[in-house]
């Protein structure tokens, strides 16, 4: 006898897919019902890819501030306590299931799919010069960027404001899965295939 499985034991991920090919393998829908591993596979190599989905939002959840080398949010209430991520989480869930009357899970691999840049630009020197040159991003790091996007465009609307930071990551994420430039993350990704496509 099997029993369905359901994360923070109140939604199932069956039929539930990803439709991106490219990123099939990389966002795991295996249902938790604490998604939380407690870094156990932390010195595996590519191993986050094997996490649940959910764990991996909440583990960007507790990173607020990092935007390249510059720490412009401090994160110190959050940083390194994944219950208050994870709480953070389930109640941004919650006002998307509440608003969009969907499984949340699935308005969330949606919004990843929108939001996971194809191409980026790096520079490579070349005669002493340096030159801007586009290149495909890896799957992986795809749904690390989308995920990221979309939890620092979350901080920035809620960070000394009014707005609650699960209401804020819920509307980052509702806006990534329609497509809308409310989206911080789609916003970036627009802007960051641009720029690819004029260094080509």
């Amino acid at each position: 006898m099997t029993t369905d499985v359901k994360f923070f034991n109140r939604w199932s991920v069956e039929g539930i897919a990803v439709s991106d090919p490219g990123l099939a393998r990389y966002i795991t829908l295996d249902p938790k019902i604490a998604p939380k591993t407690g870094a156990r596979y932390a010195g595996n190599r590519f191993h986050k890819s094997y996490t649940f989905i959910v764990e991996r939002l909440a583990a960007k959840v507790m990173s607020s501030g990092h935007k390249s080398k510059k720490h412009f949010i401090s994160s110190g209430h959050n940083t390194g306590k994944k219950m208050n991520a994870l709480g953070i989480t389930l109640k941004a869930f919650v006002i998307i299931e509440q608003k969009m009357k969907q499984n949340p899970l699935l308005v969330l691999v949606k919004a990843i799919e929108n939001a996971a840049p194809r191409e980026e630009v790096i520079s490579i020197e070349y005669g002493g010069a340096r030159y801007p040159k586009a290149v495909d991003v890896a799957p992986q790091r795809r749904v690390d960027l989308a995920l990221r996007n979309m939890t620092q465009g979350a901080y920035q609307k809620s960070f000394n404001k009014k707005t609650k930071i699960e209401d804020a990551l819920s509307e980052e994420i509702m806006a990534a899965a329609k497509l809308s430039l409310r989206s911080t993350a789609i916003t970036k990704k627009r802007d960051t295939e641009r720029q690819a496509s004029s260094s080509k």
